[in-house]
């Protein structure tokens, strides 16, 4: 296994779960200086980023890109795959697929989060995942184009009211069919909505392809009440090799939080 940081380089999400905001050349030295392997990057949109400039710090630093994420299509413009208009449907779908095109760059995924939407109360929940379902089959069939994986996050009830649980995210990842879809296991999400986050890990197997490592409270590992030691033996028992990518608050400070993060994967995951 091997430990990611995310930037973010949306400032409206600066107090979101993103430990470095301070612009991208901050970002690499501080993930290298500390000895991770890689960064997780938030952009603003795939237009909007400078991939020459993180061609070369990833270069300069010896730091691997993660993911793109995608969620500045909904926090800026309001874009779902579940948006009862077709249009802002399509729009969706755009948006994602020049992220994922600028990930594949890097031989990075892209990650869909926030972007999955919600269920709106005048449609029926199963034409919303339907919906879902057919914009994951679009975009899979991208990624595996591009030769990348593109990964579905579940998020908890507070923020979703579609995909919840690995288990439901997996059986919809086989409702849309691409073999390059991935599953993306968020420790902060599963600690809400999982009975057994090490079972639950372990019932969807080779659909794993990310891991975002937080603990209970959405702070670093460590820091709030989540036993990481079941959890990373199901990992090793999947044979996982993928990121553990600190998707955690910057609390008490970036720097406090990155550090911590480090300490903690390095601990659990020694031989």
């Amino acid at each position: 296994m091997r430990a990611a940081i995310t930037v973010t380089l949306v400032p409206e999400t600066r107090a979101g779960p993103f430990v470095f905001s301070a612009g991208l050349a901050d970002a690499f030295a501080r993930a290298a200086g500390l000895g991770f392997d890689a960064v997780e990057i938030f952009p603003a949109s795939a237009e909007e980023t400078p991939a020459d400039e993180i061609e070369r710090l990833s270069a300069a630093h010896g730091l691997r890109i993660a993911a793109f994420g995608t969620g500045a299509g909904w926090v800026r413009h309001g874009l779902r795959l579940t948006d009862p208009d077709p249009v802002a449907r399509r729009r969706a779908v755009e948006f994602i697929g020049r992220i994922l095109a600028l990930g594949a760059r890097f031989g990075a995924p892209a990650i869909i989060g926030s972007m999955q939407g919600r269920a709106d109360p005048r449609v029926a929940p199963d034409a919303a995942l339907g919906w879902l379902a057919e914009g994951l089959a679009e975009l899979g069939d991208r990624a595996q184009a591009a030769g990348v994986p593109l990964l579905l996050e579940p998020l908890n009830r507070y923020e979703t009211n579609l995909c919840n649980s690995l288990g439901a995210a997996a059986a919809l990842l086989e409702r849309a069919g691409s073999p390059a879809l991935r599953l993306l296991a968020d420790l902060f999400h599963m600690n809400i909505e999982e009975t057994d986050p090490a079972a639950a890990l372990r019932a969807v197997g080779p659909r794993l392809g990310h891991v975002h490592f937080a603990d209970s409270n959405r702070r670093a590992p460590g820091f709030g009440h989540t036993d990481f030691r079941p959890i990373i033996a199901a990992l090793r028992e999947l044979g996982y090799a993928g990121y553990l990518s600190a998707e955690v608050l910057a609390w008490p400070d970036p720097e406090a939080a990155a550090r911590q993060v480090i300490t903690r994967f390095r601990a659990l995951t020694a031989p």
